[in-house]
């Protein structure tokens, strides 16, 4: 492994802190990452969220209006809010005129509500304020951001994702329940600055004490911790894209320094993106919000309609390849990577963090699909088999569920070399892209269990890969494909082992004119061979496709 790709992962990968299945989860978990009861009976219509932030004495205050509609008949009159210390609840008013009671266990509360009928709807706006957590190493941890750009001015945002977006605003904190008409953040800060967030912006609001209120909204469904402030000494430029389904507004905010520098960059990585993922994908997800690009003092991170990038104006990921091929230093990482998220995480979302890998394998693999695109298959197979050297396998992609675990790092190269097998073993990208378009449109603005997207393709492919899912998904164990050479009989006998019982990967082996396809199992069996397509057994070849290691026997053991 070269230094640099070392370098890459850790920062990239190992963020994510590794959950072992022995982990004991606490009440606190619990209550994070299930649906209790105190969440069940109300669905989330739509969040109207207001916050003031103060540089100087890094305080934050405001308050979040949720709308949402009963969905249960018989429910506990106790709702569930969720907001981390040290942030605290000054008050609730419900439907615009009932103050309601509330407890507070740890970073729930427990809020006491009147009786409603089912199917009605509500709302309550719940005041907040203290000094939010800041995050040291954003955004691979949660929390607010107060910082300084380079000419000493205030910088403000925030990142959350995994710590969730209760780390900064009162919600309803899970993955499965988006408000189902959108969203809208209005923050008010000094008139120097200019305040930025998802969507478009809706108003502008100049007050006596020199403020100025921003308000910026979604028409879609938003996951809690993709709605991002950023604040700061922000210049714009924008443009329109000519998209599937027609214009696309495309907007870039920048540090003031920074706009010739972004305009002469950020339009051709953006366009390169966009007609990539818009092929292998379908349509942009938002075009109703806008996409846009946000200077953020951060890395970057996928924020819905509001991709935030840190990456210095430069291929790689802030100079790095992960694949060590050099391909990637060629196209910017972050643009790439986290624009892929707007179909894998914002446009599809799970409904729980242990399916994480619905997001980060797929947008991991959108890199191999965008080389693919750019630079053709071979550029792409190479860039694929490059990133397997960030693979630890010391835990599996999927953690225990319900108590908001967030699973190994491995989602990343081992989720995307598996989707690279699984694409191979197809052998038909007509097929594979279909059934990449038809996900973003079946479960379009949708949260889904990770079970439903693997059934999914399984159906749309006519083959059953659950056992492929399962043997790279919950363990850590590579496949080995065992070759045993009967020459006099012109025959290559093959096996799986170090695999799940029914693992069942096809392989298909192509060269210049030739192309076999076999469907191993954990039981010998044989196909003919001829000499010129001996070559297509040579491990390499396989390795270099699939992700499993080939072996070559002497002898076929049982």
């Amino acid at each position: 492994m070269k230094h640099n790709s070392i370098v890459f992962i850790l920062i990239v990968f190992f963020s994510f802190q590794m959950l072992g299945q022995d982990k004991q989860f606490t009440r606190a978990d619990t209550l994070r990452g299930s649906i209790t009861p105190e969440r069940a009976w109300w669905d989330v219509l739509r969040y109207d969220i207001e916050v003031t932030p103060s540089f100087e004495n890094k305080y934050t205050s405001g308050f979040n209006k949720i709308t949402y509609q009963v969905v249960q008949e018989n429910h506990p009159n106790l709702m569930q809010i969720d907001l981390q210390k040290p942030l605290v609840i000054d008050s609730i008013i419900h439907d615009k005129k009932q103050a309601l009671a509330f407890t507070r266990q740890g970073n729930v509360y427990q809020v006491k509500t009147p009786s409603q009928r089912m199917g009605s709807e509500h709302e309550v706006k719940i005041y907040f304020s203290g000094k939010p957590h800041e995050a040291i190493r954003p955004p691979w941890d949660g929390g607010w951001t107060f910082t300084e750009d380079e000419k000493g001015r205030p910088w403000m945002t925030v990142t959350c994702q995994g710590l969730g977006a209760s780390i900064w605003y009162p919600n309803k904190d899970h993955q499965s329940d988006e408000p189902d008409r959108g969203a809208s953040l209005t923050m008010r800060v000094p008139g120097e600055l200019m305040a930025i967030a998802n969507g478009r912006m809706l108003d502008k609001t100049e007050h006596n004490d020199g403020t100025i209120s921003y308000k910026w909204g979604v028409e879609n469904p938003i996951s809690n911790y993709t709605i991002i402030p950023y604040i700061g000494h922000y210049e714009n430029f924008a443009e329109v894209y000519k998209g599937i389904q027609g214009d696309l507004d495309l907007n870039y905010w920048v540090l003031d320094y920074n706009l010739e520098k972004a305009k002469s960059y950020m339009p051709r990585e953006v366009h390169n993106m966009l007609d990539a993922f818009e092929y292998w994908f379908g349509p942009y997800p938002f075009y109703e919000d806008g996409f846009k690009l946000v200077e953020t003092s951060n890395t970057g991170m996928e924020h819905q309609s509001n991709i935030s990038y840190g990456n210095y104006y430069s291929g790689g990921y802030r100079g790095n390849d992960g694949s060590g091929t050099g391909l990637g230093l060629t196209w910017d990482f972050i643009i790439i990577h986290e624009s892929g998220h707007e179909w894998f995480g914002n446009n599809i979302t799970t409904n729980d963090l242990a399916d994480m890998y619905i997001h980060e394998s797929f947008t991991n693999y959108s890199e191999t699909l965008f080389m693919d695109y750019v630079y053709g298959e071979e550029a792409a197979n190479d860039y694929n088999y490059g990133t397997r050297s960030g693979i630890q396998n010391k835990e599996p992609i999927i953690p225990s569920y319900g108590v908001n675990a967030k699973g190994s790092g491995d989602m990343y190269p081992k989720g995307g070399n598996m989707l690279h097998s699984i694409r191979h073993s197809m052998d038909d990208d007509k097929l594979f892209k279909n059934i990449l378009t038809g996900l973003n449109m079946t479960f379009h603005n949708k949260t889904v269990d990770g079970i439903e997207i693997q059934r999914y393709i399984s159906e749309k492919s006519g083959y059953d890969y659950s056992k492929v899912f399962d043997q790279y998904l919950t363990t850590t164990d590579i496949p080995v494909l065992q070759l045993y050479v009967d020459a006099p009989n012109n025959k290559m006998f093959y096996r799986y082992t170090n695999c799940l019982e029914g693992f069942n990967l096809p392989l298909v082996l192509k060269g210049t004119q030739e192309r076999i396809k076999i469907i191993p199992s954990t039981e010998w069996q044989s196909v003919d061979v001829q000499n010129r397509s001996q070559y297509l057994f040579t491990p390499w070849r396989i390795e270099h496709k699939y992700y499993i290691d080939v072996e070559l026997v002497k002898q076929m053991e049982e």
